[in-house]
């Protein structure tokens, strides 16, 4: 069990897009992977009695009925609270491009990006035919020490990034437009700082000062979860509720999970859980059946057999007298 907490395990990196990075005539075929996963401690929220899950209905705030799928719409809110539906054919007449293109802009000190723009890491893995144009550029933006500024069209829209070194890779990182960044609206009152508090201060400074180590420093929110799940576990405090998928080995559960799959049903309609206790019940009931039909033959056949015997007494008294 404790096999299936976090424990540090990586999945295998798999290749979400492939294009090809663009700097003046010279192209360089790519494969585009996640740089990063999220390693964030999530929670199921369930009914505190049986530890089942909790699920939630789709349902319109104007007429309280349940929404299906398909009747489900984007809009978009004003800013003062206004609707407005907006249509397939209204989202296909937006600007939309499906180029594969890292196409590179120019070519900028590092220091004149703010950190706050980035937004997610990639890391750009060359095609056999695109190593050494590959190896090219990483080794340019190496000598320059610079970024290059690209823009890049991921799911359907394009975007501004930087491509930059890390180790031996180059890293795609996609960044926010300037008005995605908020502007603080307050100001820090400073007072009046002396001499000797600067100093103290720089002295600090001095105290702490290091070079940054990311081995030094661990999720320890995390960690305590996870120590503190394995120990209910080993004590036996688990909630095998009919919402798990999996036995306590790796073997699905196909009759279980196709039950679970009709009371979900069932449940998204709106129908009582009376009558999936009453579905429940019949199978049991006709188990039983069975099982009493499977023994009458046998009890008919010791029937039979007594009988034959009962037969073969009398005759044999019959001869003898």
């Amino acid at each position: 069990m404790s096999g299936g907490l976090r424990g540090g395990h990586t999945d295998t990196m798999r290749a979400i897009w492939k294009g090809a990075v663009s700097f003046g005539l010279v192209s360089v075929p790519v494969k585009l992977y996640a740089a990063t996963e999220s390693h964030d401690v999530s929670f199921r929220q369930v009914h505190a009695k049986d530890g089942g899950r909790i699920r939630y209905q789709r349902v319109c705030s104007l007429d309280g009925e349940e929404v299906a799928y398909a009747d489900i719409a984007k809009g978009y809110e004003t800013e003062d609270g206004e609707m407005v539906i907006l249509t397939d054919d209204d989202m296909a007449e937006l600007p939309s491009t499906s180029s594969r293109e890292i196409s590179v802009e120019k070519f900028v000190p590092s220091d004149q990006i703010d950190p706050m723009l980035f937004e997610k890491s990639y890391y750009l893995e060359p095609e056999k035919s695109g190593a050494k144009p590959y190896a090219l550029l990483r080794q340019a933006l190496i000598d320059a020490d610079r970024m290059a500024v690209v823009t890049v069209a991921l799911r359907q829209r394009t975007t501004v990034g930087v491509l930059r070194v890390k180790e031996d890779v180059i890293v795609l990182q996609t960044m926010m437009w300037p008005d995605e960044i908020r502007t603080p609206d307050f100001s820090v009152e400073t007072g009046d700082v002396k001499p000797a508090e600067v100093k103290m201060a720089n002295m600090l400074v001095d105290t702490l000062a290091g070079d940054f180590d990311a081995a030094e420093f661990e999720d320890d929110y995390a960690e305590a979860v996870e120590a503190l799940v394995r120990t209910k576990i080993e004590g036996g405090e688990v909630q095998r509720t009919e919402t798990s998928t999996k036995t306590s080995g790796e073997v699905v559960d196909l009759l279980a999970a196709l039950q679970r799959s009709v009371e979900s049903a069932k449940s998204a309609r709106g129908e009582s859980s009376s009558e999936d206790e009453d579905e429940d019940e019949k199978p049991t009931k006709k188990a039983a059946a069975k099982k009493a039909a499977k023994k009458a033959p046998a009890k008919k056949a010791a029937a039979k057999k007594t009988a034959k015997k009962s037969t073969t007494k009398k005759a044999a008294a019959k001869k003898a007298s």
